[in-house]
């Protein structure tokens, strides 16, 4: 069971980091990861989230922190729940008037915020739950899955100064310029419950610190936060343009979100195919393998090579059914998981995991590229 939380978000802040603007300074190259999934699909606090990732405050240097959440919205949980970012007013009419096009509004509102000390400049952040109109004016040849990917793509490439950052249904994602405890209170997650949680402290590298940039990405249902820097981002982008996918966030990690909705949904391939062809087996490996094996492993690198990500990394991915923790081929990232009861966690420090699990069960760090997948039970 996790464990009982003593603080709200805004006294375990001041308790654990009175040196804030000291630590804010430092120069630490990392990001921060954390997932939680019950097996059983039982709602967990968006607190505890919240408090994991605080543990690891030093890996980021409040220039991103995000969260994704699945569950949160059962009573609209039939509906796609496009959370949106806008430059302003203007911005997110143009938005609106494209989506109406394309679909049926039911509800339009303010993502829910509450005001903090470090937390400012926020875009407009706006919700609306939608269903895709029965007399489609365009597209009908699509998938409605299909459908609804090709408007988030027309949206976040035509619309300026607007951005769809969530777009699945019964979860969202709600990330920004900050610690992630931070934009936890800014977005007062400690009044929604998920079964499936992500969280992510960002250090930008080699890409801007923006609102869209922040970490979780997502398409549909799928959510990716990742920690270390995709070195094949070119050939990544480019393979997913032939299919499509627009990638407009400046970012590396925006690629993961879209190769699993191709390669998964699209394709077909199982979520232990899809993170074989991410951290595929060396060459010389799959040369020792018996021959099926060896044939099989060999089609999927010439087939998928594209897809392949090159670089360090270890990234946390989920949809409504599963979370998945995986590391590149020689575990350049750390990653840890534990287990306690009909919960599985998944962090880059154990402290993460055991500020929320004190005394998990079983904790272990993954293989070089072999993916942790915990399913859902029912």
């Amino acid at each position: 069971m996790l464990k009982e939380r003593i603080y709200s978000i805004s006294e375990y802040k001041q308790k654990i980091f009175s040196q804030k603007e000291y630590m804010r300074e430092k120069d630490i190259s990392g990001c921060g990861l954390f997932g939680v999934i019950n097996k059983k699909g039982q709602p967990i606090s968006g607190c505890v989230p919240v408090e994991a990732i605080a543990i690891q405050h030093d890996r980021g240097n409040g220039l991103g922190g995000g969260f994704a959440a699945y569950g949160i919205y059962p009573d609209l949980a039939d509906k796609y729940a496009f959370h949106l970012m806008c430059d302003d007013q203007h911005s997110l009419d143009q938005a609106e008037s494209l989506l109406k096009k394309y679909f049926d509004i039911h509800l339009s509102e303010a993502i829910p915020t509450r005001r903090t000390l470090n937390v400012m400049d926020s875009p407009i952040l706006w919700r609306f739950f939608l269903t895709v109109k029965k007399d489609r004016p365009s597209w009908n040849f699509l998938s409605e899955e299909d459908y609804v990917v090709a408007v988030v793509m027309l949206v976040n490439k035509r619309v300026p100064g607007a951005y769809i950052f969530s777009s699945g249904k019964n979860m969202g994602a709600f990330k920004g310029v900050g610690f992630p405890e931070d934009i936890g209170e800014f977005y007062r997650l400690d009044e929604y419950k998920g079964h499936i949680w992500t969280a992510h402290n960002r250090f930008p590298t080699n890409t801007p610190g923006w609102w869209g940039g922040a970490h979780p990405f997502t398409i549909l249902d799928w959510s990716i936060v990742h920690n270390g820097e995709i070195s094949s981002y070119g050939i990544n982008k480019r393979y997913l343009c032939e299919h499509k996918y627009e990638c407009t966030l400046m970012t590396d990690t925006e690629v993961v979100a879209y190769l699993l909705d191709l390669l998964i949904r699209k394709h077909g391939l199982s979520k232990k195919m899809a993170c074989k062809v991410f951290a595929p087996p060396f060459w010389d490996e799959i040369d020792r393998m018996e021959a099926e094996e060896r044939e099989a492993y060999t089609a999927l690198r010439m087939v998928y090579g594209s897809g392949l990500l090159n670089g360090p990394f270890a990234i946390l991915f989920a949809d409504h059914k599963s979370l998945v923790g995986l590391n590149d081929r020689i575990k350049l990232r750390p990653l840890i998981v534990a287990e306690k009861g009909d919960e599985v966690f998944m962090a880059s420090e154990d402290c993460s995991i055991r500020s929320v699990c004190p005394d998990p069960e079983k904790l272990w760090a993954p293989k070089a590229g072999e993916p942790v997948i915990v399913e859902l039970e029912n």
